[in-house]
């Protein structure tokens, strides 16, 4: 399930049945989330209403092999980090979903992905050796709110 705790302290059900929900980015327009969906071998697009109800939700990439998408990291331009877990690679698209770039990370488990606050700079953790690996991705990763 993929939940939305608002203001008040409501919790509600976006979108249920989901095979093994994992890595959440929020559009840079914060009209649509990108939710990996390990189990799937995907990344859902989940579209909001101006309420946050989700519509109209459905698959936005497909990956092959290894287990399925983990991590996410949303780019200031709306390309999208993918850490592919049980494949060893990470996978940069662009906004429209196209594959720009690519990271094998010379271990069968990169997990997380993020970029640096302010930078273009993406860190990925490497889960098998243990490693957190930087990568320069000539992108700006977009702002979290923990760090606007």
């Amino acid at each position: 399930r993929l939940y939305r705790l608002r203001p008040n302290g409501t919790l509600d059900i976006v979108v249920d049945n989901i095979p093994s929900p994992n890595g959440l980015a929020l559009a840079p327009d914060q009209q649509s989330l990108l939710l990996a969906v390990t189990r799937d071998n995907a990344v859902w697009r989940v579209p909001l209403d101006a309420d946050g109800t989700a519509f109209k939700v459905g698959v936005y990439l497909r990956l092959n092999g290894g287990a399925g998408p983990d991590g996410l990291a949303m780019a200031a331009d709306g390309s999208v980090a993918v850490a592919h877990v049980g494949n060893g690679t990470v996978w940069l698209f662009d906004a429209r979903g196209e594959p720009v770039g690519r990271l094998d990370t010379d271990g069968r488990f990169s997990s997380n992905v993020a970029f640096a606050p302010g930078g273009q700079d993406l860190y990925v953790t490497e889960a098998e050796t243990g490693r957190v690996l930087r990568c320069a991705t000539g992108r700006a990763g977009l702002a979290l709110y923990a760090h606007a």
